[in-house]
């Protein structure tokens, strides 16, 4: 039996895609190892969003080759597809295994591209046995949802279902439209099949999550031609259609939902929302900047005062809700006014945290050859004042929340201060800590939040029901 090994980069869209991937090799009769011990085939699901998850994944891919030299090691995902942009079809075998052999010192004897994950059992197979193969291909030109799927996450009460893939928005620092291709949106029936399988087998939350959510049936509908998408004049958000019907699973507590598009957040969506007992209370609504003029350049599509009119109907109906957000410090052009601008919004809007990244320049995208590019001493220095105003609104927010009965999805037990706790997370995303007793992985606890921990952690008292 030849064994196997997986290594996941970046986001929940990657994290979905392993989980599918190993599901694979498993019914191939593959035995399913660490990363971090000795294995037949190494698979890493590389990321490409930045420089650093470049280097991430070229680390990675080593790490494996010096676990075992004489093991098949595999690259997939948006690192190996961003290797493969500038290939004509004719010629794309001989210059990614070029490219990607000068790049990576000949560590990769196979690469797998976005839309060929589904393939990855038969491209090892091939490869062992001697025979040619090609799994990085033209992902502009996909159309179609690949399909995978998950049928069981043992020892996890949660589980990330894929809904969608790609993206039209192109915003000028990002590679990803270009190594994920044009939106595309998995049929519902597909998602609700699945989705019923996870909740019976014990599964108590699901994430839904894709690369432009937002954008989930856009693509099914002739009025989207391949420009920017006009949430308002497609009448209704084909998201919260899909949402609703997943409510309707027996079993299944927890809906939630991964990064969405701020012009998504209209009064009639947020109001559906509210009426699905299982909804969780946590919307990241990526902001980037809180300066106009820098949302322009970075061609992100809404300005400020849009996006604070989302937060509002957002709490207009979840008063307790976490609205957290990306923001990327130092972007080209962005003077001392235009940052101060961004310090100013984002207090306005009062976070319950923000996920802060220094930019990173990418070949190939339109920030990339702008004027006026930040210094890194400036980014390092604008990132840190704003991972300060990220911990004063995390510690705002949990006090606000102190006193408040919640729900809690207990996952793991935990030793705090020296004490045995069961920890878990709350709709709104709080990170709870309840009393050890005779509480178990996969139980719903009713507390009460008592104290807010550094960290974000909340310490609770279970409340008897």
């Amino acid at each position: 039996m030849k064994s196997v090994a997986f290594c996941t980069l970046g986001c929940k869209v990657n994290q979905y895609e392993t989980d599918a991937m190993t599901e694979q090799f498993a019914r191939a009769g593959y035995q399913i190892r660490e990363f971090s011990e000795k294995a037949d085939i190494y698979v890493v699901n590389t990321c490409t969003v930045t420089n650093i998850a470049d280097r991430k994944s070229r680390q990675m891919l080593r790490r494996a080759r010096k676990k075992n030299p004489e093991a098949v090691v595999v690259a997939a995902g948006c690192y190996v597809q961003a290797e493969n942009l500038d290939a004509s079809a004719q010629d794309a075998k001989a210059k990614q295994r070029r490219d990607l052999a000068d790049s990576l010192d000949e560590i990769v004897d196979i690469m797998i591209g976005n839309d060929r994950k589904g393939q990855i059992v038969e491209a090892v197979e091939e490869y062992l046995a001697g025979r040619e193969n090609h799994y990085v291909l033209d992902i502009g030109g996909s159309r179609s949802f690949e399909a995978l799927e998950i049928s069981e996450i043992s020892g996890h009460t949660r589980a990330y279902i894929k809904v969608q893939d790609g993206c039209n928005q192109f915003c000028s620092y990002c590679l990803i439209p270009y190594v994920r291709g044009r939106i595309r949106s998995r049929d519902p029936e597909e998602v609700v099949r699945e989705v019923s399988g996870l909740a019976a087998g014990g599964i108590r939350e699901i994430v839904l999550t894709g690369i432009h959510i937002s954008s989930y049936g856009l693509d099914w509908t002739h009025e989207n031609s391949g420009g920017e998408e006009d949430y308002g004049k497609f009448g209704r958000s084909r998201l919260i259609d899909l949402i609703e019907k997943l409510s309707g699973i027996p079993g299944l507590d927890r809906i939630r939902l991964s990064s969405l598009e701020p012009r998504i957040i209209t009064e009639e969506f947020v109001r559906r929302l509210s009426a699905i007992p299982q909804i969780c209370p946590h919307f990241h609504l990526s902001l980037q900047s809180g300066c106009d003029e820098t949302l322009a350049r970075m061609n992100r599509h809404y300005t400020t005062q849009q996006y604070l009119e989302s937060c509002d109907i957002i709490r207009k109906y979840f008063p307790y809700a976490a609205i957290t957000t990306d923001v990327i410090a130092g972007f080209p052009g962005e003077t001392e006014e235009e940052f101060q601008k961004t310090c100013e919004f984002v207090q306005q809007v009062q976070f319950a945290d923000m996920h802060i990244f220094k930019y990173s320049r990418r070949k190939g995208t339109r920030a990339a050859s702008m004027p006026a590019q930040v210094n890194p001493q400036k980014q390092e220095m604008r990132s840190d004042r704003l991972l300060e105003l990220a911990a004063a609104m995390q510690e705002k927010f949990l006090e606000k929340c102190c006193s408040l009965e919640e729900e809690v999805l207990a996952e793991e037990p935990a030793l705090i201060d020296g004490k045995s706790y069961m920890t878990g997370y709350s709709k709104n995303y709080i990170r709870c800590a309840i009393p050890q007793g005779e509480i178990k992985p996969g139980q719903i606890v009713r507390v009460k939040m008592m104290q807010a921990k550094e960290g974000g952690l909340m310490l609770c008292q279970k409340v008897d029901v």
